[in-house]
């Protein structure tokens, strides 16, 4: 995983206890959570969804 090991992602995880605090950390990962679905989802939702196409109107 990029290299990243279990030491430095204890560290990591540490560091940012440290700066938020406990209180936030959950706030956090809901918020992360809903950014991923989110991402997801969009991602999936183009594919499935048909392009619109562009119709012009022509006025006689």
């Amino acid at each position: 995983m990029f290299g990243i090991g279990m030491p430095e992602l204890i560290i990591i995880l540490v560091i940012i206890l440290i700066i938020f605090g406990a209180g936030k950390l959950p706030e956090i990962g809901a918020g992360m959570g809903k950014a991923i679905r989110n991402f997801k989802g969009a991602t999936t939702e183009s594919d499935t969804k048909k392009p619109e196409k562009i119709e012009e109107n022509k006025k006689s």
